[in-house]
């Protein structure tokens, strides 16, 4: 099988910091700097999710702002509030078996979709690393997921 790849049509900005974050072996861009409007610089932990493609086959990877609870970490499939699900969720909707870079730390997981009562707390555990996830909420009509990441150990 091939070697994971960068998603395609990821935007520049994604690009830069995933070739960041792998180039430096997750030394660089586990913390993500930039700068919100009204906020100013925030500093958001970020880790690479790859997903096995539903279509090819191909392994794909994505850098996800991320959370973690309870022994796993947790992701959101905001796709910054377009009306479809990001790929990378459609993906391991298909195949819930992910590897996950934290840092330099690389893992199994397996993905699932949090639902309610986990998936709300989750959700404002969320807003408190990017709060921005709230106005992609209310951009589209789907219920954004929350999806956990549990390590397979």
């Amino acid at each position: 099988m091939a070697e994971a790849k960068l998603a395609p049509n990821l935007p520049d900005w994604m690009v830069k910091h995933a070739n960041r974050y792998l180039s430096s072996g997750g030394t660089d861009g586990h913390m993500y700097k930039t700068t919100l409007p009204k906020q100013g610089e925030v500093t958001v932990p970020s880790l690479l999710l790859t997903t096995t493609g539903r279509k090819s086959g191909d392994k794909f990877i994505f850098p996800l702002y991320y959370g973690t609870d309870r022994g796993s970490y947790f992701i959101i499939a905001s796709k910054g509030g377009a009306p479809e699900h990001p790929g990378w969720y459609r993906n391991l909707l298909a195949n819930p078996e992910v590897e996950v870079q934290v840092g330099t730390k690389k893992m199994t997981a397996r993905a699932r979709t949090a639902s309610g009562d986990e998936r709300a707390r989750l959700w404002k555990k969320s807003l408190e690393f990017w709060p921005p996830y709230a106005d992609y909420q209310l951009k589209t009509e789907r219920e954004i997921p929350v999806v956990v990441l549990d390590p397979v150990h």
